[in-house]
């Protein structure tokens, strides 16, 4: 009897937690920052939920009367946000999450014009400016304060006369490790490395430059999960560039188009996300094409097309991959909303959905983590 009591609340046991667990898959839902450009103080920073289970998705507000908040991040307790303006502002927002409220705690000047793009590790944040040709790094202090360390300026130009007729800094990236700031200018076709000295009052000094090919137009990048590469988007030429990254060195391996074969018109390649498993890399390119790209890593190590797939809109600024990966939102500036992908997990390969939502000119996708 007393066996069969044991093997009674044993099922009951398994049973429970096999029901709970179906019925938090159901419940899954998922949180995006978006970061957009606004035309009223009613607008700003806003937050997107989306709910497949019902397919339902959802668009708000949560901080209105930033200016042009086109980049938003989350770290901790804290979100980070630019004003990408004449005059631009790195900001920092108190986070009430089971609100989803944001509070402002602390601005300062982002020391260019037209702040783009922010990265943060461990406490140190660069801000990329644009049309200022610089960033600026900022340490965070206790309470969300931000801290002003150091500014660093870029000179020169490239051969596109209309859009490399000086220096634009479109991003910075901390390597995986911390120990080092790749910085993408898309004026002077350079990518920069960095290398970062946390007990410097100004940490970050320049280790390398690598050219790109005339004309690319280095926009974003990002590093493998295991740091051992690096992932550039051309916008200008719309294409991939793969690295092989060793201590701050960039070694070109591999250049992909994002176009179908007897592509013509404009292009503007904006986005390049990687997989967590490091197999799979997807880029967004606008202009004419309006495209998501897929490319698989193969067996023998470089990586092959697999998919170039409409975006589902006008303007395919920037997309993210949800936390599980089973599903990717695509942000349109000019159609101004967000679309819904299916994830194959196993071959990358994304299928449309019917699930979209409007949203005024988003252009980043801040996934929180669930």
């Amino acid at each position: 009897m007393k066996n069969i009591l044991v093997a009674f609340l044993f099922l009951a046991t398994f049973s429970c937690a096999e029901e709970s667990k179906i019925e938090i898959q159901k419940s899954m839902k998922y949180n995006f920052l978006v970061g957009s450009y606004t035309d009223s103080s009613e607008e700003g920073i806003g937050l997107l939920s989306f709910n497949p289970e019902d397919q339902a998705i959802t668009y708000k507000v949560i901080a209105s009367g930033v200016s042009n908040p086109s980049f938003v991040l989350e770290s901790g307790e804290f979100v980070f946000s630019v004003e990408e303006n004449e005059n631009g502002a790195l900001k920092s927002f108190s986070w009430n999450k089971e609100k989803s409220q944001l509070f402002q705690i602390d601005s300062l000047f982002s020391r260019g014009a037209h702040p783009c793009h922010i990265a943060e590790k461990d406490g140190i944040l660069a801000v990329s400016n644009y049309s200022g040709g610089n960033f600026s790094i900022y340490r965070l202090a206790p309470k969300g304060r931000l801290e002003y360390l150091q500014s660093i300026q870029h000179s020169g130009n490239s051969i596109n006369q209309s859009r490399q007729e000086s220096a634009h800094v479109h991003s910075a990236n901390f390597s995986p490790d911390g120990r080092f700031l790749l910085v993408a200018d898309l004026g002077t076709d350079h990518i920069y490395t960095y290398q970062i000295d946390r007990n410097n009052s100004e940490p970050v000094s320049l280790l390398s430059i690598t050219a790109m090919t005339p004309g690319d137009g280095p926009r974003h990048l990002v590093f493998s999960p295991n740091g051992d590469e690096v992932y550039v988007v051309q916008e200008l030429t719309a294409t991939l560039e793969v690295f092989a990254f060793q201590d701050g060195n960039l070694i070109s391996q591999q250049k992909l188009s994002l176009l179908e074969p007897n592509f013509k018109g404009a292009v503007g390649a904006a986005e390049v996300r990687v997989s967590k498993n490091g197999k799979f890399i997807y880029a967004s390119n606008r202009g004419d094409a309006n495209t998501i790209s897929v490319f698989a890593k193969t067996e023998e190590g470089p990586f092959e097309t697999v998919q170039h797939i409409s975006s589902g809109g006008n303007m395919p600024r920037n997309f993210s991959l949800t936390s599980d990966e089973k599903y990717l939102l695509v942000a349109h500036q000019a159609s101004e909303d967000v679309v819904v992908f299916e994830r194959n997990i196993e071959n990358g390969i994304l299928t449309p959905t019917s699930i979209k939502v409007s949203a005024p000119k988003p252009v980043y996708l801040f996934s929180l983590e669930n």
